[in-house]
């Protein structure tokens, strides 16, 4: 069959469509168009090829709402494209920076949860559905910055597959898709064809600020990589990717044969025996299922026969049925440990509260303790500056000091040294105890700023307070008090809250 399109790429697309199995006909889709050139050519890509796949198309837009009147600019660009190529337009609005600081996470970060959580909600992960697939305009560039950026930081295989064609998420009737069709597509290539319709963009100014990692990667990195090193460096590291891809995929499917006989789970207690389940293919971007506190026994014969790339796999299975978190620092220690006849009896410490044991003939992973409960009230020292692990709220606090004229950390965290003292106390909070948060017109109960927040009970009852003197100066999740931000020319304190492993 012959399809009319205005230029090659738009069969390429087609074929890349068809090749990946990414939409069928009769599909509701609709494309996440943020304004820049990505988004507005995959929209133009879909228009040409719309009639060929049989698909109904839409527009989907979040406002992120991080650079005032530019981003309403871009919601009003967006809104006008959708008009003049009458597609319905699913649109909303999100303030990032007020999550971002909440959550104690990145812009980047937070950005991305918003806007996916967005998209689940489009595709009836939690609620009716509205669209059958969203489409991204994620390129090969971006895939190329991601797999450098993993790099960088450290990463295995699995890691190395980067952006995936196509994400799944589980809803009522089957199963909602993001996909994205231009992974073999350089950026430069869309703008070319862009420009050849007469079709403008949006550029984002923060798309440039070196602030940001990924720009940094792209904008200097990757340009040096192809000037000193490879000019092809980008379709190379994207090549890499769908390597990565496909050999995970196929070890995630041999993972359900050979782990059958291996690896037994018991609840902590320990009730019957249940075999493992493994995890879907897909990898780290595949929706999790939920988690059960089950400890894992491993066949110590079985495991060290096996070899060494097969051992280090079976670890990581246990680490996908239990969302520990594994690094190949301790999957190194787990598998020493496992060779070690001596400590027979004896565990090591893994994180999130878990444990290994090792016996005769078998390794146990061990669940975490259930934390204290709330009759069980924890207080502790915090010395300004310094650190404190609090095991109750899994976490570990900092008390340290920042120079006024190099603050990146958000200013909500951020304390008078002078009012804050030398000495804190970190508790949980009690009945009765009230705290002002920034930005807020009177003080609340803490007991009702965490129902707002629609928290387990069991979480609440622990939930960690600072107090300096008399006063709760930090609540976890929460803007400190107006009255203890820094003044000019005086010393400034950051609190900063980690994960406790």
């Amino acid at each position: 069959m012959y399809y009319v399109c205005v230029n090659g790429l738009s069969q390429r697309i087609l074929n890349y469509v068809r090749r990946h199995d990414l939409l069928h006909p009769g599909d509701r889709v609709g494309v996440a168009v943020s304004g820049g050139a990505d988004s507005v050519a995959v929209l133009r890509l879909l228009l040409e090829i719309r009639n060929e796949l049989g698909v109904v198309l839409s527009v989907v837009h979040l406002n992120h709402k991080l650079r005032a009147g530019e981003s309403d600019a871009d919601a009003e660009f967006v809104t006008n494209l959708a008009r003049e190529h009458k597609l319905q337009l699913h649109s909303a609005a999100t303030d990032v920076a007020e999550h971002a600081e909440q959550s104690g996470i990145s812009i980047e970060t937070a950005a991305r949860e918003l806007r996916y959580n967005f998209f689940r909600q489009l595709l009836g992960e939690n609620s009716k559905p509205v669209l059958d697939k969203v489409v991204t305009g994620h390129t090969l560039d971006d895939q190329a910055e991601t797999v450098l950026m993993r790099i960088i930081r450290g990463t295995g295989m699995r890691g190395l597959r980067a952006i995936h064609p196509r994400l799944e998420f589980e809803r009522e009737d089957g199963t909602g898709e993001i996909i994205r069709p231009l992974l073999e597509v350089r950026r430069r290539q869309l703008e070319a064809y862009l420009r050849e319709l007469g079709q403008v963009w949006r550029e984002d100014v923060t798309n440039q600020d070196p602030k940001f990692t990924r720009n940094r990667v792209r904008h200097t990195l990757l340009p040096l990589l192809e000037k000193e090193f490879n000019p092809a460096v980008a379709e190379r590291l994207a090549e890499l990717a769908e390597i990565a891809r496909e050999e995970e995929d196929y070890w995630d499917n041999e993972a359900a044969g050979w782990t059958e006989t291996g690896i037994h789970w018991t609840a902590p207690q320990g009730s019957q025996l249940v075999q493992l389940i493994s995890a879907q293919p897909g990898g780290a971007e595949s929706p999790k299922s939920k988690l059960t506190p089950e400890n894992a026994i491993v066949d110590l014969l079985w495991l060290l026969s096996e070899p060494l790339a097969l051992q280090r796999r079976i670890i990581k299975s246990i680490d996908d049925r239990t969302g520990l978190g594994l690094e190949f620092k301790h999957v190194e220690e787990i598998l020493e440990f496992a060779c070690t006849e001596s400590v027979n009896g004896k565990e090591i410490a893994l994180p999130k509260g878990w444990r290994v044991r090792r016996e005769e003939d078998h390794l146990e992973f061990l669940a975490a303790s259930e934390p204290k409960t709330a009759s069980q009230d924890y207080h502790y020292e915090l010395n300004v500056p310094g650190e404190l692990t609090v095991p109750e709220a899994r976490i570990i606090l900092q008390a340290v000091h920042v120079i006024s004229g190099d603050i990146s950390s958000p200013g909500e965290h951020l304390f008078d040294s002078a009012q804050l003292g030398t000495k804190l106390l970190v508790r949980n909070w009690r009945p009765g105890d009230r705290f002002w948060p920034a930005h807020t017109k009177q003080p609340k109960k803490i007991k009702e700023l965490l129902q707002e927040r629609h928290l387990p009970e069991s979480e609440r009852k622990l939930w960690p307070v600072i107090v300096s003197g008399h006063e709760i100066v930090w609540v976890r999740g929460f803007p400190g008090p107006s009255g203890f931000r820094p003044r000019p020319g005086r010393p400034v304190i950051l609190i900063r809250e980690l994960p406790c492993d």
